[in-house]
């Protein structure tokens, strides 16, 4: 589908959080599209890495995802 899988309020928090943690002081205001955008490019990221991840444990025989899939898939 098209619908985003993380809930719009949940990232939204995080993504202030991590900026309030992160930029300075002046940085605090983010646009709706500019949210929108990094909750998509966010979820892309995170759907191949899942996927990538998941060929790495069925080529180890399982069906089970482990860190090291993970690991592996970012490595390679």
């Amino acid at each position: 589908g098209t619908s985003l899988l993380i809930p719009a309020a949940a990232f939204i928090r995080q993504v202030r959080s991590i900026t309030d943690a992160v930029a300075p002081r002046e940085v605090n205001r983010w646009t709706a599209e500019a949210l929108v955008a990094l909750q998509e490019a966010a979820e892309d990221f995170l759907v191949g890495l899942f996927s990538d991840s998941m060929l790495c444990a069925i080529h180890a025989r399982r069906v089970t995802l482990m860190r090291k899939d993970f690991d592996l898939a970012r490595r390679l």
